[in-house]
């Protein structure tokens, strides 16, 4: 049980207006299967719920090669690859029907107390699991850079639907207000081909985000830094850099 393996099938609601799978649709399902891993190991949400523990994701590192079309088989791998101190990772390989590459990810969870907030170490908090020490995406989650000055801000408010069952918004949502803010043209000619979030603090219900971003330079394709703050006291909830490229 050390590689855990979840089919899915892209859908119609889940593709962008080209008819191929969104980003967003992909960490989907990257969350879904490291969920239903988690499960099998006896270490589902669920479960540490009933310890007064949660999981909350820190950081993500996806290398995106492919966006594959509606009604494409996708085969998502997942395994734990690592616990270092507060933080455990676990890494994706993600192919198609034909066995080719989709993407390959890297990510960096947390266990986080419910009554306090605060992180909780692993041995503390949880029991040993099987551990296989292969990573998809080298990375050693240092920090990514603050944005100070953007060229761009998006507002967005936090609706009841944005909300994952620790009732806090989900991460998948906050890298959607992230990619809302790049600019027109690159959104329609351009995909994600790399995104790296960095989850710093959350937002919840009702709350008023800012969705800024500014380019950088980026290996000769359009690349930027992005960051989402609180409204109303400039409180920094997420800092992503991504890259774009054109896809068949």
């Amino acid at each position: 049980m050390n590689t855990f393996t979840k089919e899915f099938q892209v859908r119609s609601y889940e593709v962008d207006l080209t008819g191929r799978m969104r980003a967003q649709t992909l960490l989907n399902y990257l969350q879904d299967t490291a969920g239903d891993h988690a499960s099998l190991l006896g270490l589902s949400v669920t479960s540490l719920f009933r310890l007064g523990l949660t999981w909350v994701l820190s950081r993500y590192h996806v290398h995106i090669v492919d966006y594959p079309p509606v009604g494409e088989k996708i085969r998502v791998e997942t395994w734990p690859s690592g616990r270092h101190g507060r933080f455990a990772l676990r890494d994706f390989q993600v192919t198609d029907s034909k066995g080719q590459p989709v993407a390959m990810a890297t990510s960096s969870w947390m266990v986080v107390s419910l009554k306090t907030g605060r992180t909780v170490r692993l041995e503390e908090a949880i029991p040993g699991y099987p551990v296989l020490e292969r990573r998809a995406v080298e990375d050693e989650f240092l920090s990514l850079p603050r944005l100070e000055q953007a060229e761009k801000e998006v507002p967005f408010r936090v609706r009841m639907a944005d909300l994952d069952i620790n009732r806090h918004v989900n991460n998948v949502i906050y890298v959607a207000w992230a990619l809302e803010s790049v600019p027109e043209d690159i959104i329609l000619h351009y995909r994600p081909s790399r995104l790296e979030v960095a989850f710093r603090s959350s937002a919840t219900y009702g709350d008023r985000i800012l969705s800024r971003v500014r380019a950088t330079e980026g290996e000769g394709e359009p690349a930027f830094i992005h960051q989402l703050t609180q409204a109303e006291d400039g409180r920094e909830l997420t800092r992503l850099a991504t890259q774009w490229r054109q896809f068949a």
